[in-house]
């Protein structure tokens, strides 16, 4: 059974108490009101249609998934692409008009915000991971800064054993890189062992390596990695919400300006950026804003 939505619930609803106002002033006006509602419900259940071109962040992979799942129970006749790019080419996407809605897991820079407007739908914590054998429990920013910088080298400077640290990070132009390196102030300056394009490559490389740390979207990381604790705090919903963890970034939908959306594009905007999307974000793994 296809939901209703807000919007069509309450035209009907207003329909409907329109009517109820006319009828007490006669049955002419009744019938009229009758007209009225019957017309206002149609229109109201009349389904969009088209595509909605979205892409960038592939650290938004599970909250975009999520909701192009739930949206598409609401308006079964719209498809919502997604190409999976990197923050960057979703910002730039935007501002050619490639994409309706760009995806960046960074806020936008000064620079860009004359063509472009960011509207967060979500807080994403980045995690810190390391294999799953690694004795180290908690890490501080400052280590984080020494470690990715290249001024600590070894695990057992910093309460693991004895092996020589395999920094693994994203790609130049992705958000998770960019958010990361900029909490932790350590912008074009980390000594990475390997720069991958995807958020679970680095999680599979972290899996596969002892020695290895990384970072990764809280939405993407599962059990075959180990999260460790920032300053003493865990990376989870509650903290980044509260702003207790440190090292978190928002994700951020992207658009043109100078373009007005599309019926099916702003009707998908709206709803990712609803209350009625909050619990798909969770399911995802990311925060929800609006609740």
């Amino acid at each position: 059974m296809k939901k209703i939505t807000r919007r069509s619930f309450l035209t009907v609803c207003g329909a409907a108490a329109a009517a109820a106002a006319l009828t007490a002033c006669g049955g002419s006006a009744s019938s009229s009101a009758s007209t009225a509602a019957s017309s206002a419900a149609s229109s109201a259940a009349a389904a969009l249609s088209g595509n909605v071109a979205a892409g960038g962040s592939t650290s938004m992979k599970n909250v975009i998934a999520a909701l192009t799942e739930g949206f598409a129970e609401v308006e079964p006749g719209v498809t919502v692409s997604y190409d999976p790019t990197g923050s960057g080419a979703g910002i730039t996407g935007a501002a050619d008009k490639t994409l309706d809605i760009g995806l960046s897991s960074r806020a936008l820079k000064d620079d860009e915000k004359a063509d472009v407007d960011g509207t967060t739908i979500a807080l994403d914590g980045i995690a810190i991971i390391v294999n799953n054998a690694s004795k180290v429990e908690d890490l501080t920013v400052d280590q984080l800064k020494q470690m990715f910088t290249g001024e600590i080298t070894n695990w057992s400077e910093v309460g693991g054993g004895d092996g020589e640290i395999v920094l693994i990070g994203r790609e130049a132009g992705s958000g998770t890189r960019d958010g990361f390196e900029s909490i932790v102030d350590v912008k074009d300056s980390c000594k990475y062992a390997q720069e991958l394009t995807a958020t679970g490559a680095v999680i599979s490389a972290v899996e596969a390596n002892p020695l290895a740390i990384g970072y990764a979207s809280l939405s993407a990381v599962g059990d075959t990695v180990k999260m460790v604790t920032v300053g003493g705090v865990e990376c989870s919903e509650d903290t980044v919400k509260d702003g207790s963890y440190e090292v978190q970034r928002p994700f951020v939908f992207v658009t043109n300006k100078s373009v007005t959306l599309s019926e099916q594009a702003q009707a998908f905007f709206d709803f990712a950026t609803s209350a009625d999307a909050a619990d798909l974000i969770r399911t995802a793994g990311a925060v929800p804003v609006n609740e």
